[in-house]
């Protein structure tokens, strides 16, 4: 071969490398400003989501400060839907036709009823269920049927009865404006699991209506437990949302389905609610749970959740009814303190003028004030809502359960609460 043409293909050969390499070069230049182009938008898109969040959450805060009312304010039943399984919604609309504060998703109302028979109004609180809205409010109840001893009749069946037989449209009722702690922050864009057992739905979907209205992008789970169909209620509605929003997935649980349920169809899953389902649907563990339900899937709920090392900060739960969910860390009255023998304490109701002696025989501050005809307003009668709280002017309490409501120093809730000495109330 000629020396002239070993030369010129040397040359082409280092020329076709350079070549390369600059090609190599200006693909990676192009890849990295593409990369770098993809992280400033996805950083302006994260920062207009901030910016939107804070305008929202401001406009929230002035709207609910604007519009909000203390004591009670007059309500008029706009509408009555029954939703199967013995749960009828309530629809609200203020009387004086004013607008209404917002409300964050998950909280509840208080109503003051005047059930017949009683000497005094009762004092109860239902979870809203839908997503805020200014111009009324929703409240789903499940009919509880009062026990066979008339004597030893729940008050809080009473009044679900009462509103189920009872309340029409048209009629007025007394509310609180919505409060609670147990809600979803509607401007937070982390993926959520909702978890409903019963009539506890109805905090959890007031969360799903609520994304779902802001057309929220965010990975949603949905899981709904009751025994059967009969007790499956806003069942088209639920099913309209998830063929809607592709970032729901909805799952239905049947604990005891009936012949006429339809695996796949009616429901999803046969069984309870549990984390041995979510293990098997869901890819991790790094979500907000929020659930509420019967006390027994609340504490399996907790405690399944809890081993599977989801951090306590992302449990979020309420219960209904007496009952009390004891997180970890939290320690029962007998962990935290020798139990005290009962004694003839001596309780005085500074307000109400009475003194009367308490041996243990009530369950409560509360049922020993109302065994002796001290009025005392209550509601949730679990710890949960703070409609009892009371200043403690002498002595200590101690509580037979967990109460969720957090309590301040120098107060105590009397729906929970038990005397640990001679004690002075503000009531």
């Amino acid at each position: 071969m000629e020396p002239n043409l070993i030369v010129n293909l040397a040359a082409a050969a280092v020329f076709g490398a350079i070549a390369a390499y600059i090609l190599v070069l200006t693909v990676r230049q192009a890849h990295g400003r593409a990369m770098m182009a993809r992280l400033a938008e996805s950083e302006q898109q994260l920062l207009g989501y901030r910016i939107q969040d804070l305008i929202e959450r401001s406009r929230f805060e002035r709207m609910r400060e604007e519009l909000s009312w203390g004591g009670w304010r007059k309500f008029e039943i706009a509408q009555r839907v029954d939703e199967g399984g013995d749960v009828c919604s309530f629809v609200l609309a203020p009387h004086d036709k004013r607008l209404l504060p917002p409300f964050m998703p998950g909280q509840y109302l208080t109503f003051q009823l005047k059930l017949p028979g009683q000497t005094k109004p009762a004092v109860r609180c239902y979870s809203l269920s839908d997503a805020p809205a200014t111009e009324g409010y929703r409240i789903s109840v499940k009919r509880q049927v009062p026990p066979r001893d008339e004597t030893k009749a729940d008050v809080t069946k009473s009044s679900s009865n009462w509103l189920h037989s009872t309340v029409r449209e048209g009629d007025i009722l007394d509310v609180k404006a919505p409060s609670g702690h147990f809600f979803l922050d509607p401007s937070q864009h982390q993926p959520v699991v909702l978890i409903g057992g019963g009539v506890g739905i109805t905090p959890v979907l007031s969360m799903l209506n609520t994304l779902v209205a802001r057309d929220s992008e965010q990975e949603i789970w949905f899981f709904y437990g009751v025994r059967n169909g009969r007790e499956h209620i806003m069942k088209e509605h639920l099913e309209r949302i998830a063929n809607e929003h592709l970032n729901v997935r909805m799952h239905v649980c049947y604990s005891d389905p009936e012949e006429t349920d339809r695996e796949g169809k009616d429901f999803q899953h046969k069984g309870r609610i549990g984390v041995d389902l979510f293990k098997k649907l869901m890819p991790s563990n790094n979500y907000d749970f929020l659930f509420c339900g019967p006390p027994p899937m609340m504490t399996s709920l907790y405690e399944g959740l809890h081993e599977w090392g989801v951090p306590d900060k992302h449990i979020h739960f309420e219960a209904f009814g007496p009952a009390s969910v004891r997180r970890v860390g939290q320690a029962t009255q007998s962990q935290a303190e020798p139990s005290v023998a009962p004694k003839n304490f001596e309780i005085v109701f500074a307000r109400s003028g009475k003194t009367v002696a308490w041996s243990g025989e009530f369950d409560s501050l509360l049922d020993l004030a109302e065994a002796n005809g001290i009025p005392m307003e209550s509601g949730c009668r679990a710890g949960n809502c703070g409609t009892c709280v009371a200043a403690v002017k002498f002595g200590d309490v101690s509580y037979a359960i967990t109460p969720g409501y957090p309590r301040e120093s120098g107060t105590c809730l009397t729906c929970c609460s038990v005397p640990k000495s001679n004690l002075t109330i503000d009531a």
